[in-house]
């Protein structure tokens, strides 16, 4: 396959523009010897002859007034190319494609936010997906970067070819409604709760799963009598009096008729967060959010432990 030097490409053009070699030259800032030397070179290259070359002017051949056409058109396709990856490397161009679980908008989002006005010539877009879809899609090259979380007592994902990077490390609590709130302020143990009914998401995620192993764990099978994947639905059976559901901190949003637990056992009844992206991207807009979404855990105090929230 024939693999032309857009660098005599480009003296191939000039020629023309300019009508010499020197004028060629100059626009390269080399030599007319250099320049003729590299010309010469594209003639093998193509196996034709190129330039007419006189004792005082030089001409293009049919087949380099041919090349030539095609070598203008080329080039300003590299040139475009190259501002393009100049913009990308400054964050003036290019896109960047983020997906988060719901519950870690409270803190994805605004940093998605400040991303963007900071660099509006970046093409934004943002999708939510738990853990299970948004591990995939990363791997996949659908997603860029993607808010994952992972549970302590849960088979780890596959994560072959890609990078996690911590956020944030939080606590289950319990929610439970006032006819069960203890008497003190002390952390609760789950067999405490073993006659209660239990709420909890459906059996297909793996949040289900955790639930019951975390139940069976300390001691007892729990009696599952609702099933909701919506943390908001949660809570709100849990202020009707319907039963106790384990929630993790970033869905443990105040409310009336609920009063959240600190659980002493089992342990560690935790999920770990992470900001998971393709091992191989250097993208520069991946490392800027990465960076704000660092920035904007910390600044929530995401280490300290919440004190306990009653409803």
């Amino acid at each position: 396959m024939l693999v032309l030097d857009p660098r005599r490409l480009r003296l191939l053009r000039d020629v023309t523009r300019t009508g010499s070699i020197a004028g060629a030259a100059q626009r390269a800032g080399c030599t007319a010897a250099a320049a003729s030397q590299q010309l010469a070179a594209l003639e093998r290259d193509t196996g034709v002859s190129l330039l007419e070359r006189g004792p005082r002017s030089v001409r293009l051949t049919e087949a380099g007034r041919v090349l030539a056409e095609h070598a203008d058109r080329v080039l300003v396709e590299l040139d475009g190319a190259e501002q393009a990856l100049l913009a990308v490397a400054g964050l003036r161009g290019g896109r960047l494609r983020v997906a988060a679980f719901g519950t870690a908008a409270g803190f994805a989002v605004p940093a998605l936010g400040t991303f963007r006005r900071r660099h509006p010539g970046v093409e934004v877009t943002f999708v939510e997906l738990e853990p299970d879809e948004a591990v995939p899609a990363v791997r996949a090259g659908e997603v860029d970067l993607a808010v994952t979380h992972q549970y302590a007592r849960l088979p780890k994902p596959d994560l072959r070819g890609l990078r996690q990077t911590a956020l944030r490390s939080e606590r289950l609590l319990l929610a439970v409604p006032p006819s069960l709130r203890p008497g003190d302020d002390g952390p609760v143990r789950l067999p405490d709760y073993a006659g209660a009914d239990w709420i909890s998401p459906r059996p297909a995620t793996g949040f289900q799963a955790l639930v019951e192993l975390a139940c069976r764990a300390a001691g007892f099978e729990p009696k599952v009598g609702f099933r909701t994947d919506s943390y908001d639905v949660m809570l709100t059976l849990v202020a009707a009096d319907l039963g106790v559901a384990l929630v993790p901190e970033l869905a443990a949003v105040p409310r009336a008729g609920v009063t959240f637990l600190e659980v002493a056992r089992p342990a560690p009844l935790t999920r770990e967060v992470h900001a998971t992206t393709r091992a191989a991207d250097t993208s520069a807009a991946v490392a800027e959010l990465l960076e704000l979404l660092v920035e904007r855990v910390s600044g929530r105090g995401a280490s300290a432990r919440p004190a306990r929230r009653r409803g």
